[in-house]
């Protein structure tokens, strides 16, 4: 008995012996890369580094968009046993706001649970301080390093470097993962959103050494990102400011181009905002508020916004009549003041109520007479008038290098019968004749046309960037521009017959624009006033603007370039509801023209 049990006993032993063996091999051979990884995963973790957003500059090398030392507070889910409990001790050491716990929630469902999660963008000093506090009460949460986005002008060039800000779900799910892994923010707008792939940067690694609570203790090794190329841009800033200060507190735009190769030199609308509030976090409510603003500024006048051109169509209009054959610059129309289509009882007036008397080319358009237009467009007729603006660009998009353009109307007989599904009338001619009825601009638009009228029919398309820079080669590489566009007219003579009629605007004595007229400069220009209410029929003359709400009183345009021989710069102007185009407009436009040219009168 003693010996069966002796066996047993030892059966047993070996039996058990042989299955710790096996599993010492299946632990220590079999799967030991499997283990080992694992056991390397328990004290080692591999972080993503995001790239350093590239900078912005302006054509002289100052800085528009730049990176600023910020601390984040950010959380690593699988660190953290208790969600709910984690953001509710938070709430107590620091400010923490329903829509940051909104926004770390929906990031929450699309980011891996091994990313560091943002819940504030920005901390204080005295933030980091109180959270360092309580650090050993909140494993998965620390405090990291970042560069924050930093717009050193604000308002001044809100609209056209844009702004970044933190990644949406829609961003999330249209955004490549791995690309954007540990970043926080990215571009939505302006410049900013137009190369956000530029200025982004690829992704970096990094192998760090933690503790039990999973607090970094080492970087064992790492992969450096790539930061993000540097635009430098076409824009002068002194332009910029020099056109936002002459606008004052008028609402509109202002766009201003070298019409020698496209460069855009100022693109202005106002009123902006500030694009470091929204870099930084803006509360909901404030956002609300400043998208419900009356004076929307956060909406891009100068790209998106759509006005009648008014009378800055005049010149354009003379240009075809003459390439048409329909008038000569001598024929002369007679302007008692109003027109009407025969057999109607309509009357359209001349703004000026006594009319201005008989009219050939140049002083029709020096002296903006709407009379002479109104007869010179019935002449042409609308579908030729649409056909030879369009090759000045007018209802299309003109390409810029950057987001959120809108497209102008200019109106044709099929595109009222597929819109409106109506026939076209002889009074809507008329009308289209002084930049009224259906056609639309867009201030980008207008100075885009301009650029062509001014460099005798050479049409570039706008840009804004001039260069992308390597930040760690050192290269530059230039901004890919499409080949000009070429207005050929039939009797190439025309084009000086109208540049001398538009230099007339500022140079003659006549001109509706004499009072920007400088003694060392010649200057072209064209002033224009869209009507925003119709004018009745048993009303003798325009709405008096002091005896009208704003919001009911003409918008004021203005186009110029100078010189008028050789021009580098076109300026164009929208004020909304600023009444005179050569009053109001005008000044705006010679200001610029000053600030590039750097003269005096």
């Amino acid at each position: 008995m003693f010996l069966g049990r002796t066996l047993a006993a030892g059966v047993i032993v070996l039996l058990m012996a042989a299955a710790v063996l096996g599993r010492l091999y299946y632990l220590q051979v079999s799967e030991f890369e499997y283990f080992e990884a694992l056991a390397h995963g328990n004290r080692v973790r591999i972080h993503a580094v995001p790239p350093t957003r590239g900078l912005i500059y302006d054509r002289d090398g100052r800085v528009l968009a730049q990176n600023v030392p910020a601390f984040q507070l950010a959380i690593v889910p699988e660190q953290v046993r208790d969600m709910d409990a984690t953001l509710a001790g938070l709430a107590n050491v620091l400010q923490v706001r329903d829509e940051d716990v909104a926004r770390f929630r929906r990031q929450l469902q699309q980011r891996q649970r091994f990313d560091a999660i943002p819940l504030r963008l920005r901390l204080s000093d005295e933030e980091v301080a109180a959270f360092a506090v309580q650090r050993q009460n909140f494993p998965g949460v620390d405090v990291r390093a970042v560069l924050g986005r930093d717009y050193p002008y604000g308002a001044a060039t809100s609209h056209l470097i844009g702004y970044v800000s933190s990644l949406s779900v829609t961003d999330l799910q249209t955004l490549d993962e791995q690309d954007y892994a540990g970043t926080t923010q990215v571009g939505k707008s302006g410049l900013e959103r137009a190369y956000e792939d530029e200025l982004h940067g690829d992704v970096g690694t990094e192998q760090v050494l933690v503790n039990v609570q999973g607090r970094a203790l080492q970087v064992l090794d790492e992969q450096l990102p790539v930061p993000g190329r540097d635009l430098h841009l076409e824009v002068d800033l002194d332009l910029q400011l020099a056109a936002i200060a002459a606008m004052g507190e008028y609402r509109g735009a202002v766009v201003a181009i070298d019409p020698r190769d496209g460069a855009v030199r100022a693109l202005v609308s106002l009123p902006g905002y500030d694009p470091n509030a929204l870099a930084q976090g803006l509360e909901t409510e404030a956002f609300e508020a400043m998208r419900r603003d009356p004076d929307r500024p956060m909406f891009n006048r100068a790209l998106a916004g759509r006005y009648p051109p008014g009378s800055t169509v005049k010149p354009f209009l003379a240009l075809a009549a003459l390439d048409m054959g329909a008038i000569t610059p001598d024929d002369e129309a007679v302007c008692q003041g109003w027109f009407q289509l025969e057999g109607e009882e309509r009357r359209y007036r001349d703004w000026r109520r006594e009319g201005h008397g008989h009219m050939d080319m140049r002083h029709a358009i020096a002296q903006s007479c709407d009379v002479y237009f109104y007869q010179l467009a019935l002449r042409m007729g609308i579908d030729p008038m649409a056909n030879f603006m369009d090759r000045f660009g007018f209802g299309r998009i003109s390409g810029i290098d950057t987001v959120g353009e809108g497209r102008g109307l200019n109106p044709s007989r099929a595109w009222k019968r597929q819109r409106m599904n109506q026939a076209w009338y002889p009074g809507e001619t008329v009308i289209t004749g002084i930049g009224q009825g259906y056609t639309l601009i867009t201030p980008l638009q207008l100075a885009w046309s301009t650029s062509a009228l001014a460099n005798r029919g050479t049409l570039y398309a706008p840009r804004l960037v001039a260069t992308l820079s390597d930040a760690l080669s050192g290269r530059d590489a230039t901004v890919s521009q499409p080949a000009p566009e070429q207005i050929r007219l039939h009797d190439p003579g025309s084009w000086e017959t109208v540049i001398e009629a538009t230099a007339a605007v500022v140079g003659a004595p006549y001109g509706t624009a004499r009072g920007i007229n400088r003694r060392d400069l010649r200057i072209a220009g064209k002033s224009g006033t869209a009507q925003v209410v119709a004018i009745a029929q048993d009303q003798d003359e325009r709405i008096d603007p002091t005896t009208v709400v704003e919001s009911r009183r003409d918008h004021a345009l203005f186009i110029a370039w100078a010189p008028v021989e050789a021009p580098t710069i076109v300026v164009a102007v929208l004020i909304e509801h600023g009444v005179g185009g050569s009053s109001v407009a005008a000044p705006v436009a010679r200001a610029v023209i000053d600030a590039e040219l750097a003269g005096g009168s």
